[in-house]
């Protein structure tokens, strides 16, 4: 006589709903931090062109301009994860490739600008607003742009991972400019625009980057769309 199987026992796993409950609490979470950077960046932007034009330096207005682009960003995000575009995947790819347009978007001018300031050459002096937005822009945003890309890799969302990626190139762009203004007092002004082409340089490879990964099924939602259950791309992991 065949005696009854035990129930088989397996390891632990949380319940669909808790997973995805905890997936919503990120999204929230990545909704917030874009909300934070949102006002920053704005008050950054305003301060860095200020301190910018008051110190001729085109890595300052590049930094300070740069801001509004990387605002463009934070809202798409905000887009993204407000009532039913939550759980949509296609909205998840729109966002992708809006927050890796949004890299793009000034660098034609920043590079004019620096072919013209290496040919003509610039007049940048040390301004004190300037030092210290940038300073405070260097401290902040690398909090900012970790957070974001610790919630994308929970998330699966590359639009945020590209939104944190630009918190990131903000606090460059900030070093790049703290270092052309103090060179300036040191008659290293050429450094400005040298420093303006390198930014966009970056520019360029975080948008070809992100652009290229909106084709990656790995980054649908976590929780709402099981396909990315097998997906082996430890990129959205």
């Amino acid at each position: 006589m065949q005696l009854p199987m035990a129930p088989a026992v397996t390891a632990a796993t949380p319940p669909t709903s808790e997973r995805d409950l905890g997936w919503l609490r990120a999204a929230a979470s990545a909704r917030r931090l874009s909300w934070a950077s949102l006002v920053w960046m704005t008050i950054e932007g305003v301060v860095g062109l200020t301190a910018g034009l008051e110190a001729n330096s085109l890595s300052l207005i590049t930094w300070g301009a740069s801001s509004f682009v990387e605002g463009l960003a934070s809202v798409t995000i905000i887009w993204r994860f407000t009532g039913s575009r939550t759980h949509s995947v296609t909205s998840e790819r729109t966002a992708q490739r809006w927050v890796a347009g949004s890299f793009l978007l000034l660098v034609p001018y920043f590079l004019y600008e620096s072919v013209d300031r290496l040919l003509h050459g610039s007049d940048v002096h040390a301004n004190a607003l300037g030092i210290a937005v940038t300073i405070s822009a260097i401290v902040l945003m690398p909090l900012l742009g970790w957070a974001k890309l610790r919630l994308a890799r929970r998330l699966g969302s590359s639009a945020t991972a590209g939104e944190g990626l630009q918190n990131l190139l903000c606090a460059a762009q900030a070093a790049t400019a703290l270092i052309a203004l103090v060179a300036a007092g040191a008659g290293l002004a050429i450094l400005d625009p040298i420093a303006a082409g390198v930014i966009s340089a970056i520019a360029v490879k975080e948008c070809t980057a992100l652009w290229r990964g909106d084709s990656d099924d790995c980054c649908a939602p976590l929780g709402f769309d099981d396909s990315g259950a097998n997906c082996s791309d430890e990129r959205c992991a």
